[in-house]
């Protein structure tokens, strides 16, 4: 095995990208609405953090455009992404263009925000707190309502060292 290794202080940048690629993760997209429009954000770092209460987490850049409406909204929407939504978090994941024009969503029953239709499930979620994260914020959220896809077909969609990827058939439960 050939290994690349830092020793003192991690200055490279790139070589800590590459390390973390090489844990895998699941996508999902943050959405609510600001000023009647849908925003949304491509989200790999989102995590489960209390069952009692229900609540969740997840990370963004601090220049993240697209969180200081969800910010503002204080009330968002957690959409994990099937393994057919690549197109999805693509577009999510982009600045400057109308992310949501092929996207089709309804609106959460709870929130009001995009729920993307096709998801393996969402949550429906508010603000609870923010931590910082050095050039990321860390927020923490109750989770104010949920549901989930009734296909047992259904796959996630994963990123592993910079690209997505799918559940094997043979890595089927």
């Amino acid at each position: 095995m050939t290994v690349s290794q830092a020793t003192g202080p991690i200055t490279d940048a790139s070589l800590f990208t590459a390390v973390l690629s090489h844990f895998a993760s699941g996508i999902t997209v943050i959405s609510s609405t600001s000023d009647g429009r849908p925003v949304g954000l491509t989200c790999q770092s989102f995590f489960s953090l209390s069952l009692d209460p229900p609540m969740v987490a997840f990370s963004v850049a601090r220049t993240s455009t697209s969180f200081a409406a969800i910010r503002r909204a204080g009330d968002f929407v957690v959409n994990v992404l099937s393994a057919e939504q690549r197109d999805v978090s693509s577009a999510m994941a982009r600045s400057g263009t109308d992310k949501w024009a092929d996207v089709r969503w309804e609106r959460g029953t709870i929130t009001g925000h995009p729920v993307i239709e096709e998801t393996l499930a969402y949550l429906e979620c508010r603000i609870a707190a923010e931590y910082d994260g050095g050039d990321h914020v860390i927020v923490t959220a109750h989770v104010l309502g949920l549901g989930h896809a009734t296909h047992e077909t259904a796959r996630p969609l994963l990123f592993y060292r910079s690209s997505y990827h799918g559940l094997a058939d043979h890595a089927r439960a």
